[in-house]
């Protein structure tokens, strides 16, 4: 039954998985890419009064400076299958000069010092954890960047396959990353759409877990993060912003 958690003792309060377009819900437990009615993207759903209840600013205060500090509002049932690489709570710069120049305080956070060197850590620490608490063994994804050697960083840390398509003239360094973590790589003549749709064409045949972008409801809960952190290093006083990790932020800020 969807709305309440499991009895078995558990650090998170997720509750269920919801379509972003035609609002059917779907279990958690199980693995889960897209919506299987209309095809629309998932997002995972927390207790929050529970939340509320059970995690307290003071409580947070307390807790290590680290990625999972927020593990309530991460879907990772169980600590034990969390897989991590020391990421999180990465700090903000202000830009004093350029701020001055345009009237106001401005600050950036610097997720460059995140294992892989980008906040695409937040989304596949996620994931992988995710998929291993499922008992998937092989995941795959498509990639122009540093999405793909995250994912195979984080696969390696939890003994998954992993398997990166990416087009063929990506930088050079990001299918070296790929490669150094011992993921399968393979290139592709065209974008990243096409690789996409390779990935998606096989995954069934192959038993792969696809952590595309938008093809599976876990990494955008590890890019809310972000939310949550700027929020505590600002004293709880929420900021201005923009950017492709909007989404994520604004699933953090809305817990906040």
């Amino acid at each position: 039954m969807f709305g309440c958690r499991s009895y078995v003792e558990s650090n998170s309060y997720i509750t269920h998985l919801q379509c972003s377009r035609c609002g059917e819900t779907h279990p958690h437990s199980g693995v889960q890419t897209v919506c299987v009615n209309c095809g629309g993207t998932l997002f995972a759903r927390y207790e929050l009064e529970g939340v509320k209840s059970a995690l307290r600013r003071d409580e947070l205060s307390r807790r290590a400076p680290t990625f999972w500090r927020y593990r309530e509002v991460l879907p990772v049932v169980h600590d034990e299958n969390i897989v991590s690489l020391g990421e999180g709570y990465t700090p903000l710069y202000p830009l004093m000069r350029l701020g001055e120049r345009l009237g106001l305080k401005l600050l950036v956070k610097d997720d460059g010092v995140m294992p892989t060197g980008s906040f695409k850590a937040r989304g596949q620490t996620t994931a992988v954890s995710k998929a291993k608490e499922l008992g998937v063994r092989r995941v795959a994804l498509a990639s122009a960047g540093n999405a793909g050697g995250a994912m195979a960083a984080y696969a390696a840390k939890a003994g998954l396959e992993a398997y990166v398509f990416m087009p063929r003239d990506a930088p050079s360094v990001a299918k070296l990353e790929c490669h150094v973590m011992g993921a399968h790589v393979y290139l592709v003549d065209g974008l990243i759409n096409h690789a996409a749709a390779i990935v998606q064409r096989l995954r069934e045949r192959y038993g792969w877990f696809d952590l595309s972008t938008l093809k599976e409801p876990y990494r955008v809960e590890g890019k809310k993060t972000m939310g949550y952190e700027v929020a505590e290093q600002l004293g709880w006083r929420l900021p201005d912003g923009w950017g492709h990790w909007a989404r994520g932020h604004v699933e953090g800020v809305r817990g906040a």
